[in-house]
């Protein structure tokens, strides 16, 4: 009796609150369509050419980024490339990679998703062969890795698959929460909730760090596929 009536109450209380969110919902509605009929037309039309102005505006900050090479995930052949790209971009992921890292791979298809996505954001990647000067400069010694720049400036990395729930079965909604903690593109989740906490298992599939040597330099490698 006592949990039949406990179960009623919480029903009761779940349906006044229900009651109390639509009436909220309404009465803002209301509102707005009361400050809609109390415009003039020269108001209206103010309000209209606002609203075009910013969607003008937006279509050309795309088409800006759309010509600066956002909105796809690129390769770059050398160093040189780097700096002038980083230079006429304020949001820029590059991803350090090495053809034999199984884990690069696993990157390449998640960055590829996000570049489509995240127009604001522009993604690279360069071969860690072809780039050992901007290795040594930038510190990369784990293949692969993130760096984050903005502004032209290196502002954060991402190293191997530690933030990303060490598992090589992460979602790209996962590397977008990181890189969205990063603020190097505009996350719509919540930052405090990163989405491998959701997960039932993870960090099966991580296996310990391997020394490689590229050039003479060593590197540790983040995949056991080499």
């Amino acid at each position: 009796m006592e949990a039949d009536a406990s179960v009623d109450m919480f029903s009761k209380v779940l349906e006044h609150q229900l009651l109390q969110t639509t009436k909220l919902v309404e009465e803002h509605l209301d509102s707005e369509i009361q400050k809609l009929d109390q415009m003039d037309e020269d108001e209206l039309e103010r309000l209209k050419e606002k609203r075009l102005q910013a969607l003008r505006k937006a279509q050309q900050q795309k088409q800006e980024w759309l010509s600066k090479g956002h909105g796809e995930y690129r390769e770059i052949p050398s160093e040189r490339e780097f700096f002038q790209e980083v230079k006429e971009s304020e949001n820029v992921v590059c991803h350090f990679y090495r053809d034999s890292t199984f884990r690069c791979k696993i990157l390449d298809r998640h960055l590829a998703i996000l570049s489509k996505k995240h127009l604001e954001t522009k993604f690279l990647k360069l071969n860690v062969e072809k780039a050992p000067f901007l290795c040594e400069r930038l510190r990369i010694k784990v293949i692969p890795t993130l760096a984050l720049l903005k502004d032209g400036k290196t502002q954060d990395y991402v190293v191997g698959f530690t933030d990303l729930g060490n598992t090589d079965d992460f979602t790209t909604e996962t590397l977008e929460w990181r890189l969205g903690s990063s603020d190097i593109l505009n996350y719509s989740g919540n930052l405090m909730e990163p989405p491998f906490q959701n997960q039932k298992k993870f960090g099966t599939n991580f296996t310990k760090l391997e020394k490689k040597t590229i050039r003479g330099k060593k590197y540790d490698s983040d995949s056991d596929d080499d």
